[in-house]
């Protein structure tokens, strides 16, 4: 493993990268700039090599686009995505937004890319200071029809470089758009971080689009039927992968669960703060632990179901935005356990502090 100094948004290229990444195509806006001027330095540097007779560092990493827009963005992620392409777009929180319709599409036409949102504070133009109110969005489907995007919620300048990496591939395996969820603090603090060794998985991709070549019929990708009989048919393999991606990809943390009466829950930057709190708590004699899911979708609803039915009567969820993820909490508990919600917002994370003094008034 190589031992870097750098930016979450950084992180993600760099994983990108890695992982095989051949085209990139997006628009900038805060606090995601950091991907495309990152991209973009990569790019025209490989560029120059070639013309010096030298090998690029990233073979692989041939298309580079500032495109005109995030509408155009997440169209051109589309078409290298068709090819058979590794491909992906980053913004943030109305950026993406503007990208909802394409995303949509590129679910229903089942084909793989990475998308990232480095979410800031809402609703409409907001503010550029970190939240999490996005979380619905990314989830619950943020565009149109029945769909859904494998999201991953890092909290770490290594995960942001892990889970990008690790999304290339799920992608991948299973014809999907996938999410790169991080608050604007993760894009812009440095961390120092052991680069993660996550093996590359290369799939077959016989439905490409990539002309006629030795097939008799050119592939065609497409998500329109005017008559139901075939919507169902579609809607149908939909769903089926689906339950397939929600029974083999869940990922969560547990700490200090054991034997813990109170659970506090977080994801992204708010679990680090709660872990902290967890263990003051810890240290005052309070039983308490932490979950923090890793992928929001698939939410690991199996750990929360579990833990309250056999141990935690109550539940501490923290979360920068109104209240978003505390719904798929309350869905894992199912009842048997009370909820108590403390929701930041405005772009000030609470402190470990504040989620203890919470902690203690549930003891």
């Amino acid at each position: 493993m190589s031992r870097l100094y750098m930016k979450g948004n950084e992180a993600v290229v760099e994983g990108a990268l890695r992982a095989g990444v051949e085209g990139f195509f997006g628009y900038p806006i805060t606090p995601a700039s950091e991907i495309i001027e990152t991209f973009a330095e990569k790019y025209f540097a490989d560029r120059e090599r070639e013309k010096r007779g030298e090998k690029p560092l990233y073979p692989k990493f041939r298309v580079f686009m500032q495109m005109e827009s995030e509408i155009a963005s997440i169209n051109a992620v589309m078409g290298g995505a068709a090819a058979g392409c590794r491909v992906m777009t980053a913004s943030s929180s109305p950026g993406i937004s503007l990208k909802q319709e394409g995303i949509s599409y590129i679910a229903a036409c089942e084909l793989p890319c990475v998308i990232v949102n480095i979410m800031r504070g809402g609703p409409g133009l907001g503010s550029i200071q970190p939240e999490q109110g996005d979380y619905f969005q990314a989830v619950k489907g943020g565009g149109h029809g029945d769909y859904k995007l494998i999201v991953f919620a890092p909290n770490s300048v290594q995960e942001m470089a892990e889970h990008t990496m690790l999304l290339f591939n799920l992608t991948d395996k299973y014809r999907n758009p996938g999410m790169l969820l991080a608050d604007g603090y993760l894009g812009q603090m440095k961390e120092s971080m052991e680069f993660p060794e996550v093996p590359i998985e290369e799939y077959d991709k016989p439905w490409a689009i990539t002309g006629m070549g030795e097939r008799e019929k050119q592939n065609t990708i497409e998500f329109l039927f005017l008559t139901p009989e075939p919507m169902v048919e579609a809607k149908k393999r939909l769903l089926e992968k689906y339950k397939k991606i929600e029974a083999n990809e869940v990922r969560y943390e547990a700490y200090k669960v054991d034997d813990a009466k109170i659970l506090v829950t977080a994801f992204g930057t708010p679990s680090r703060v709660a872990k902290a709190a967890v263990d003051l708590a810890r240290e005052k004699g309070i039983k308490v632990g932490l979950v923090r899911p890793i992928t929001l979708w698939p939410f690991p609803y199996k750990i929360y179901r579990d833990l309250v039915t056999h141990q935690i009567d109550r539940v501490l969820v923290v979360e920068l935005s109104f209240g978003q993820f505390v719904e798929d909490v309350r869905l894992g508990v199912e009842g048997k356990a009370e909820v108590k919600l403390y929701p930041r917002f405005g772009g000030i994370v609470p402190t470990e502090e504040e989620v203890l003094e919470k902690i203690m008034e549930l003891a």
